[in-house]
């Protein structure tokens, strides 16, 4: 499934100013890269969060937020955010900022 380029650019103005950012086409989709490790990503309409095992429960509680099942078996630290739930830019900056911290603790690669 092709990534929506919209939500795509929405991300990368969100992270202009970061200049360890790397983008891969993973899983179908793009993903952004934090100093080698994925941060989050774009799969179709969808937003892919790296949100990180201790942030994994609250996050799963936040409207539109599921579980990343990507292979049948659901993908702890992973979730997949719907549309609406980045909606507006104060959303999305948001689930970013929860990627952030726990890629941020990360040790470079």
């Amino acid at each position: 499934m092709p990534y929506d380029p919209g939500v795509a650019e929405r991300v990368r103005e969100i992270f202009f100013e970061r200049h360890d950012l790397d983008e891969k086409k993973m899983f179908g989709g793009i993903a952004f890269m934090i100093r080698g490790h994925m941060c989050c990503g774009v799969l179709g309409e969808t937003l892919i969060a790296r949100v990180g095992p201790n942030q994994y429960a609250e996050a799963l509680k936040k409207p539109y937020a599921r579980e990343m099942d990507f292979t049948g078996k659901p993908m702890k630290g992973l979730v997949t955010v719907g549309p609406l739930g980045f909606a507006s830019d104060d959303n999305l900056h948001d689930w970013l900022a929860l990627c952030l911290r726990f890629v941020d603790s990360l040790p470079p690669k």
